[in-house]
């Protein structure tokens, strides 16, 4: 198993960790499972004050499916967004408004008139869940329609927990989504994984999909899911 991620409670009270937990480490196995052909996932709650003997650096694995599913190692940097949900998660009524141009007018949003025959693509690529690495936030469907998951504990629908994407954000429009830091560096975006700054992890999920791992609000102790979109 490889690290993928490092969560303190202290940078995103996000998290609802268990008991008086506040770190989350996630790990996957670099090959793909049957019978969804996708890295295995474990999760552990810790306390970060109980950790000791720390690795200077990650252990490798001698072989792996994919260079994608070896992290490269950087620092996270979390910062809040406001997203709202994939148009597939909207009622019909929702969806509808969004592909009324004359109500885009109306409510006098700053929208480019190219997107006046397709004003629902605004939607999506600027404001519909955000791409890139996240904490919660909604899932970023395409792949599939919506697909509920429950617990199999409780059967409570389960929540988003984190998404491990293949970029930060996407290319052409999707730019919008960048930092303002990284905005002219989007710009000259390469394809090469790990030399790209939307892609500072190197991680690459299927065919450039998001994995998205998902936990029960009723307790994170739990079995956690996950899907690939």
């Amino acid at each position: 198993m490889l690290p993928v991620a490092q969560l303190f409670l202290r940078d995103i009270p996000l998290l609802r960790p268990p008991g008086q937990a506040d770190l989350l480490q996630i790990l996957w196995c670099p090959y793909e499972h049957e019978p969804d052909y996708k890295p295995a996932t474990a999760l552990f709650w810790r306390s970060a004050a109980e950790v000791g003997d720390i690795l200077p650096t990650p252990p490798e694995p001698y072989e792996a499916d994919f260079p994608g599913y070896v992290p490269e190692p950087c620092v996270l940097a979390p910062e809040a967004i406001t997203e709202y949900p994939n148009s597939l998660d909207l009622s019909p009524e929702l969806q509808r408004m969004l592909e009324d141009w004359n109500r885009w007018q109306a409510a006098g949003a700053d929208v480019d008139s190219s997107y006046a025959e397709y004003p629902r693509d605004f939607y999506s690529i600027h404001l519909g869940n955000a791409p890139g690495w996240k904490v919660g936030g909604w899932p970023p469907w395409g792949r599939t329609d919506p697909n509920p998951r429950y617990c199999t504990v409780c059967q409570m629908q389960m929540v988003p927990l984190l998404t491990i994407a293949s970029w930060e954000w996407d290319g052409g429009e999707g730019h919008s989504w960048a930092p303002q830091e990284d905005q002219a560096a989007a710009l000259a975006d390469s394809s090469y994984a790990g030399q790209n700054p939307s892609q500072p992890t190197g991680v690459e999920v299927g065919s450039t999909d998001n994995m998205q791992i998902y936990v029960c609000p009723a307790s994170p102790e739990h079995p956690h899911t996950d899907l690939i979109q």
